[in-house]
């Protein structure tokens, strides 16, 4: 297929960006919002929008913990090479080694399960 720039004799013309002719507005910052719970006037539903959101997000962080207690067993697994010491873990996800350790083994046992239905 023949390139149409190519057959062409007539100079190429660079497109210029257009002047602006006015200044944007500064919007102003909108102001911080949580799930627009501040424009909820009913107690009762704030209660029940707020409680809503509470445990969501209880649940959201329980589910987290697991997911870090599984990376921290599978970091500390003796049989990769490259496994981590407790302490070495500790440090990585801001926790003590007491905690590390714990958090290990409760990584080990959430996968128990994985292993014997493999």
């Amino acid at each position: 297929m023949p390139d149409s720039r190519a057959e062409s004799t007539e100079p190429t013309r660079r497109l210029r960006p257009v002047e602006l002719l006015f200044e944007p507005q500064a919007t102003e910052p909108e102001p911080e919002r949580f799930f627009d719970l501040e424009s909820i006037d009913d107690p009762a539903e704030l209660l029940r929008r707020s409680t809503e959101l509470a445990l969501a997000f209880r649940a959201a962080a329980e589910r987290a913990t697991d997911f870090q207690a599984v990376a921290a067993a599978q970091l500390a697994d003796p049989r990769r090479f490259d496994a981590l010491a407790d302490a070495e873990i500790a440090e990585r996800a801001d926790w003590t080694p007491d905690y590390a350790a714990k958090m290990i083994e409760y990584g080990r046992g959430l996968l128990q399960p994985r292993r014997h239905e493999s």
